[in-house]
């Protein structure tokens, strides 16, 4: 009996000390590098808002802050990873609705749950797509009606980038041709780069790129810009209409968002510190306009990890019901 008790003891004991182990842990963090995963190339919009949002958010928490994009399938590769991280503060991820909504239901199947297996951190911006051409390879394309003709007049005969497959620089060419009533073949690359490389060399026909990329590329002259997949103009590109404008189709919005997650199982504490301090940054005044202005990403509305969570579950209905309705799936 008193074996019994002595044990029973030690092992209220050590769950004791573990406990204040994690608690002094949580307190002392953040005391090392964090790292943001991202699940698309250097270059792509889900990189270049990491290392943006990488430096003033180590500032914030005292710690650097660095950038690790692991790309492939979808993004997959990098959401499996963070998934299945420890939960401690120091691994994140830049998601997107394309990584944690849209692929829900577009791949067969998952190494991860993209709702339950992550941590909700806090929301980044909405995201609109841009439908784009190359003016030197396909000058013909000077309008979307232009575009929309063409491709009716012959199905199957012209094609578009992606930054891969389950992207949402797919599934908007899937929305894109479903509304429009044509047939156009997917060629999907690995990011940002190789569709835009392909783009401009004459390889596809058109490229539905999101608006960070794309911005820069337009007021270059690199690429134009047909129309902007969403009901609204872009302040960043004011000239380009919205697809309802350039298309003569109404009601379609192919607009996105970047958010930060975490393993699921993070300390609420430092649940909470992430989400106020990227909250305050994309509140400055200077960190915002450039989000407007040279990404063409509308500032959250929604601001608390609960928010987040709730928009998250509503896109993955949302993007299944698009998914369904196109019929596109990836093994």
């Amino acid at each position: 009996m008193n074996k019994r008790r002595f044990s029973v003891a030690m092992l209220a004991l050590a769950l004791s000390a573990g406990g204040m182990v994690s608690a002094q842990a949580q307190e002392s963090w953040p005391s090392r590098p964090i790292t943001i995963m991202g699940g698309f190339p250097n270059g792509s919009g889900v990189d270049i808002y990491a290392r943006k949002l990488a430096e003033p958010l180590g500032r914030a928490l005292g710690v650097t802050v660095v950038v690790d994009n692991r790309s492939g399938a979808g993004g997959n590769i990098a959401s499996d990873y963070v998934a299945k991280a420890r939960p401690d503060g120091y691994t994140l991820l830049l998601a997107t609705a394309g990584t944690h909504a849209i692929n829900a239901s577009l791949y067969r199947s998952l190494p991860f749950d993209p709702f339950r297996d992550v941590t909700h951190i806090a929301l980044l911006g909405d995201v609109p797509n841009v439908m784009t051409v190359s003016p030197e390879r396909r000058p013909q394309f000077s309008t979307c009606r232009a575009f929309i003709g063409a491709a009716r007049a012959k199905p199957g005969g012209l094609n578009y980038a992606s930054t891969g497959n389950g992207a949402s620089t797919h599934l908007a060419g899937v929305q894109f041709a479903q509304a429009a009533g044509i047939d156009i073949v997917h060629v999907p690359y690995r990011g940002q780069p190789g569709a835009q490389t392909a783009l401009l060399g004459g390889d596809v026909d058109v490229f539905f790129n999101q608006s960070g990329p794309t911005i820069g590329a337009v007021k270059q002259g690199q690429v134009r810009a047909l129309a902007v997949l969403t009901p609204t103009r872009l302040a960043a590109l004011p000239d380009v209409p919205t697809v309802a404008e350039a298309c003569g189709l109404p009601a379609f919005d192919s607009s996105t968002w970047y958010g930060i997650l975490a393993p699921p199982g993070l300390p609420a504490p430092i649940q909470e510190r992430l989400n106020r301090e990227i909250v305050k940054i994309i509140n400055e005044p200077d960190f915002k306009n450039w989000l407007v202005e040279t990404q063409g990403i509308s500032p959250p509305t929604a601001t608390t990890p609960a928010e987040f969570r709730a928009i998250h579950e509503r896109d993955i209905a949302r993007w299944r019901e698009v998914v369904q309705k196109s019929g596109a799936t990836v093994d």
